[in-house]
């Protein structure tokens, strides 16, 4: 009973950081009530007797992947501007997709709650650390070394397209605004006319 108390706890904490983070206009809102969504997950992820998924959860992606995320917006810099009302069709296509999505949830926890319960041997927990760790470097090891593979990839492309200015252009820009400000400094500076 408590069990089923928490997750709906915060499962529903879930759902209300999500809405949150659809409803904010401000990007870094977003990402603070998507941070919100994570840790909720990471607590409904504890209620299941998984604690290493609700550990990966909160270093993986409320840690690493959503200070990239705010890297990144802080790097865009986006602005407060009003969007266009020139995609207003969209509101009734998400709708349409929340009754679509709201119908599969509630069938989900109809047939949930008819199925008979089982008892269940602590000791063959699927989120158990040894469990993963197994699965990951037997029958899943293939699957593991194409996504190391693919991060290294994601890394070395970051790395080039980060690289955009050549040298020689860059010491130009830094020159030119040193010539700015010594220009600013020359103005400024209090002269005596004769």
């Amino acid at each position: 009973m408590l069990s089923s108390a928490l997750f709906f706890l915060f499962a529903g904490f879930a759902i209300v950081c999500a809405i949150s983070m659809v409803y904010h206009r401000n990007p870094l809102y977003s990402a603070i009530s998507l941070v919100g969504v994570f840790i909720s997950l990471a607590c409904i992820y504890l209620s299941l007797a998984a604690p290493f998924m609700a550990v990966v959860q909160i270093l993986v992606y409320a840690g690493a992947i959503m200070v990239l995320v705010v890297f990144v917006i802080m790097l865009l810099n986006l602005d407060d501007d009003a969007a266009p009302n020139r995609l207003g069709y969209l509101y009734a296509l998400g709708g349409g997709l929340g009754v679509v999505l709201l119908a599969q949830t509630l069938f989900v926890f109809y047939s949930v709650s008819r199925t008979p319960t089982h008892d269940i041997d602590p000791s063959l927990t699927p989120g158990a650390t040894i469990s993963i760790g197994q699965a990951m470097y037997t029958q899943y090891l293939l699957p593991v070394e194409i996504v190391g593979v693919m991060l290294m990839m994601a890394i070395i492309g970051s790395v080039i397209l980060a690289r955009r200015l050549d040298p020689k252009r860059l010491e130009l820009v830094v020159e030119d605004e040193l010539e700015r400000r010594h220009e600013k400094e020359a103005m400024e500076e209090p002269r005596i006319s004769f």
